[in-house]
C-alpha cells in the first residue's frame, strides 16, 4: 500500500502544539528547492526562516503539497509559498521546540516535486517476534532452559 508523506501532517500538528502553548511558530525552507516562492532579500545561504504566527501572516494555507501565505516584507505583502518537501523544520522561536525535517531533493529518475515517492520505495517494515516468541540460536525449542522473571517496576515517592 502507497501512503502519502507524513511531513505536511507533522507541520499542521507542531503548528497547532507552539501555538496552544502560546509559542511563536518559525518555518525553515530550502529556499533552493522548486517552486519556492519567497523575496530574495530573505533568503540567507539558501535558506528562509518565516515567522508563521497568526499575527504576522494572513491566509495560512497548511496543505498536503504546500505552506501558503500573504506576509509583509519591508512593508509590501507578498504571496509566500513552500512546497512541504522544501520545509526543513518548524519550531517555536521562543525555545527552539519542535521539529527538524531531513532535506529532500527531486527524484534522479526526472520525477520532480513527488518526494513521497522515494518514500515508497524504501524497504517497508517488518514485524519483529515478540519475546516469547524469539527463536534459541541453539536450535533447540528452549522450553527447558528456565527464563529470569523481569523485575515489576515500581513507582518510589521521593521527597
Amino acid at each position: 500500500m502507497e501512503m502519502t508523506s507524513t511531513r505536511p501532517y507533522l507541520i499542521r500538528a507542531i503548528y497547532d502544539w507552539i501555538l496552544d502553548n502560546r509559542g511563536t511558530p518559525y518555518l525553515l525552507v530550502d529556499a533552493t528547492f522548486d517552486g519556492v516562492r519567497v523575496p530574495r532579500q530573505a533568503i540567507k545561504e539558501g535558506q528562509v526562516l518565516l515567522n508563521i504566527a497568526p499575527h504576522a501572516i494572513d491566509r495560512l494555507e497548511l496543505g498536503i503539497d504546500e505552506v501558503r501565505f500573504n506576509a509583509r516584507f519591508s512593508g509590501v505583502s507578498q504571496s509566500i509559498v513552500a512546497p512541504v518537501a522544501a520545509v526543513l523544520a518548524i519550531y517555536a522561536q521562543e525555545n527552539g521546540q519542535g521539529m527538524m525535517f531531513p532535506a529532500e531533493s527531486p527524484l534522479e529518475d526526472g520525477v520532480e516535486g513527488r518526494p513521497e515517492a522515494a518514500e515508497a520505495s524504501a524497504e517497508p517494515l517488518a514485524a519483529v517476534p515478540d519475546a516469547g516468541e524469539q527463536e534459541v540460536p541453539d536450535g533447540s525449542d528452549g522450553s527447558d532452559a528456565p527464563r529470569p522473571e523481569r523485575a515489576r517496576p515500581s513507582l518510589r515517592i521521593v521527597k
